[in-house]
């Protein structure tokens, strides 16, 4: 079977699809070489001061949203992008000077580096996701983008693998160059693309040679319209709840993976190992789900079920690391949970804002991706610092997640029905709809 037979492919659009594969393999790969150098300086830096590294994230997202969204709408996509990754790259190149030359500066450097590689995730994916929206049509994304997005699995994947072999071979600093290599590469793979996209595009030189940066949204305005149409709806409250568990319970594992992470393992590059072991897994994992049992899953029970799931999963974990707080389980639980993360409970979960009018879709689900996911992050990190100040360890944490996953679950349930509902709704004839089916 042909290729373009075998993944519902064109063969015009094999070229842009490699490409775009291609762009985002080398963006996670360039990101996943950083993520465990992050995390293990997170814990060298000391894991009672990691609730103010979340909340210098959160500070440091919410400002460098809308700079960073504003910028990226003035300025053609071609002019842009590639500034914007070299940006990058010069800030890890000055990250390398200092941790190479200002050794004694080693653990505040390391602080830096951890709240800037969270807003640098964002951003790569965020103008990644809008080139792409700029690049395909609808009827393409439907059938392209979830090819795509393996290349960016395979990247992470990738990324993870290079660290976790290197870092004792390289040293763990050098990988920041690994980083710098790959993000200029991807620059290179870009003007190819951008020159594909312009050739393919049905549209005039003119309307071509405008097209802006659409991934961030900018206007203070859309924010506020995010924020009162969450509180209007019953429905848009419910996903925030939903999100705001998730992340709230994600800090608490976060947590418990740092403090045994840091009692068990004393060196630094084999922390560093760890961690990047743990991401090795989890994007094997990803990758394997996606190929072979998301989209089944998700078809088979349903996105109720598959949403249910997630907190029941997250219980369960709490509860096991609970009664052997050792490393082998906690990898274990973080692996599966953030795998499935990835392949099933993120698609099925994206799918609730499917039934929403276009405005709230964009200016409520930015929203609540920055500052309801952020807000979980940053009140999780909180609690945790309260409950270590008295001592108590994960069998505390664990109890404080049974009534949240209870929540949780009860929130799940009632978004499987009403997105049925909604959608349902808006299949019948318009004249019949009286008022907003999400309010």
């Amino acid at each position: 079977m042909r290729i373009t037979g075998l993944f519902n492919i064109r063969q015009d659009e094999v070229k842009l699809v490699t490409l775009s594969a291609i762009y985002f393999f080398l963006l996670l790969c360039a990101y996943y070489v950083l993520r465990p150098l992050r995390e293990e300086m997170g814990v060298a830096g000391g894991v009672d001061n990691l609730p103010w590294l979340f909340l210098g994230t959160m500070t440091a997202m919410l400002a460098a949203t809308p700079l960073f969204g504003l910028i990226a709408s003035r300025f053609e996509r071609r002019k842009f992008l590639p500034v914007a990754y070299r940006f990058f790259a010069l800030n890890l190149l000055v990250f390398f000077a200092v941790f190479k030359l200002l050794p004694e500066y080693d653990i505040i450097a390391g602080r830096a580096f951890y709240i800037w590689i969270s807003v640098f995730n964002l951003f790569i994916l965020s103008l990644f996701w809008g080139l792409m929206a700029d690049g395909f049509k609808l009827g393409q994304s439907k059938r392209l983008f979830a090819l795509i997005a393996i290349g960016g699995t395979v990247g992470a994947l990738v990324g993870s693998a290079l660290t976790q072999q290197l870092a004792g071979v390289l040293g763990r600093i050098n990988l920041l160059l690994v980083s710098v290599v790959l993000l200029e590469i991807a620059v290179q793979v870009f003007y190819r693309l951008d020159s594909g996209f312009r050739a393919d595009s049905t549209d005039s030189p003119a309307t071509v040679a405008t097209t802006r940066g659409t991934a961030l949204t900018t206007d203070p305005s859309d924010w506020l319209s995010g924020i009162r149409d969450t509180l209007r709806s019953p429905y848009l409250l419910a996903i925030a709840g939903y999100l705001f568990c998730y992340s709230l319970t994600s800090t608490f594992l976060y947590f418990e993976q740092a403090t045994i992470i840091s009692n068990e393992v004393s060196g630094r590059v084999q922390r560093t190992e760890i961690f990047a072991t743990i991401d090795v897994w989890v994007n094997a994992l990803t990758l394997l789900a996606q190929l072979f049992l998301s989209g089944r899953i998700i078809s088979r029970f349903g996105v109720k079920w598959v949403l249910v799931a997630m907190p029941l999963l997250t219980l369960a974990g709490f509860w096991v690391l609970s009664l052997y707080p050792v490393l082998a389980v906690l990898m274990v639980f973080q692996i599966i949970r953030r795998a499935s993360n990835y392949a099933l409970f993120r698609p099925a979960r994206e799918t609730l804002f499917t039934v929403l009018a276009a405005e709230q879709k964009y200016k409520a689900k930015s929203f609540l991706d920055t500052f309801v996911y952020r807000g979980g992050d940053a009140l999780g990190a909180m609690i945790f610092k309260v409950l270590q100040s008295f001592a108590l360890g994960v069998a505390s944490i664990a109890a404080l997640v049974a009534p949240v996953a209870l929540l949780w679950a009860a929130l799940s349930w009632y978004l499987g029905n009403r997105q049925a509902r909604l959608d349902a709704a808006a299949k019948q004839p318009k004249e019949t709809l009286t008022h907003d089916p999400a309010t």
